[in-house]
């Protein structure tokens, strides 16, 4: 398993790059055990997901899924080089040891026993592997590996999703909408400020407007007690406009984003915005007809419920039998599979208090903890 982890975390697998070079590794070990595998590419071709099955095609089937992506390592300070895994004190460290090659590594440590039982015909569900692209940047390359799962009409029971959870069940996130706003006003000399239309001052309003509602939100909005962070949140992310201090700046772009508990709408958060841009916008006419205010949506990710009927919520209660059932605030692509009606449950190795800092580490306590834990479910998916 650490030598496989180490081959994943060689890959630069940074969202920005190509993740081609370990989907196609993780392939070619499949291979070597009669595991074909299919893959889903992006517009370019540059990236792919992977979705291999073991077993019965015929059978039920019980998803493993991760991202291959990472965040980034740029302005991080690392005690070592974070594509190589460094051992230390019982931790192994790297880029995305953690989020979640991890539990990749752990996944594919456990073929050769799966291949073995689905030889003697022992499973009595199949079982999928799943990897995707770009999960960092908005869960965006998942969709497609879904579509192609519909597509074959294969019977899929469960997906269990091995993010960072100190292998506790996670039942329920919150969904995240990234928007981003582009302001266009009049550029002027700065001695003749009444003359042009401050984009960076009308931006501002529109952050602080985001900010109220922030604040209503946490003060009298809905609070479920289960969640870290038990209200929806709003916040603004980036922001850049101007190019000189003695200029008044036409331009400037921010985005914000939204976390909504499952049940809520953002929706109604970006409508405030909207409308209040439309209020900024005439006052920006009335002295710049050419000014605007645009919105993107760049990211939309739903919020997620585990079905507390479905099999696979089942199967990992009884294996996580004593922990307490978890709701964070952080987003992850379960929302993505319940979305199509797929039910989900996230639990995999590792804290994601480690995840996108430098030095990102898990602990080998974790990983043995995992690679027990799929015994265990194996054998639950296995006939007497």
């Amino acid at each position: 398993m650490h030598a496989i982890l180490a081959q994943l975390i060689a890959f630069d697998t940074t969202s920005r790059v190509s993740n081609l070079a370990l989907i196609q590794w993780v392939e070619a070990y499949l291979q070597q055990f009669g595991v074909s595998s299919t893959l889903t590419f992006s517009d370019a071709g540059d990236k792919a997901n992977l979705f291999a099955l073991i077993g019965d095609a015929t059978a039920p089937v019980i998803v493993l899924s991760g991202h291959s992506d990472v965040v980034p390592v740029d302005g991080q300070t690392w005690s070592s080089d974070p594509f190589t895994l460094h051992e230390q004190d019982g931790r192994l460290y790297g880029r995305g040891s953690c989020d979640m090659k991890g539990f990749i590594a752990c996944v594919l440590a456990q073929v050769p026993h799966w291949t073995r039982l689905a030889a003697a015909q022992q499973l009595d569900r199949a079982i999928g592997i799943a990897i995707s692209y770009d999960e960092e940047v908005g869960c965006l390359g998942v969709g497609r590996l879904l579509a192609d799962l519909q597509q074959r009409q294969l019977n899929i029971e469960g997906c269990i999703i091995g993010e960072p959870t100190m292998m506790r069940p996670v039942i329920a996130h919150k969904g995240i909408a990234h928007y981003r706003c582009r302001v266009s006003g009049r550029a002027a000399h700065s001695s003749l400020t009444p003359q042009g239309v401050n984009a960076i001052e009308y931006a501002a309003r529109l952050v602080l407007h985001i900010r109220r509602l922030a604040d209503t939100e946490q003060s009298f909005g809905v609070q479920q007690t289960l969640y870290d962070v038990p209200f929806t949140t709003l916040q603004t992310g980036l922001i850049h406009g101007g190019t000189a201090a003695n200029i008044v700046p036409k331009d400037c772009e921010f985005v914000f984003e939204c976390r909504w508990l499952p049940g809520d709408s953002h929706q109604r958060f970006v409508d405030s915005v909207r409308d209040y841009a439309a209020v900024l916008l005439a006052e920006m006419q009335s002295i710049a007809p050419e000014a605007d205010i645009c919105f993107e949506q760049l990211v939309d990710c739903p919020p997620f419920e585990s079905d507390p009927q479905s099999s696979v919520r089942q199967h990992v209660d009884a294996l996580c039998c004593g922990c307490a059932n978890e709701a964070v605030a952080y987003t992850t692509e379960a929302g993505r599979f319940a979305a199509v009606g797929i039910p989900a449950v996230v639990c995999g190795p590792g804290s994601i208090e480690q995840a996108h800092r430098p030095d990102e580490f898990i602990d080998i306590s974790q990983l043995q903890a995992c690679s027990d834990w799929l015994l265990r479910l194996t054998a639950r998916l296995t006939r007497a």
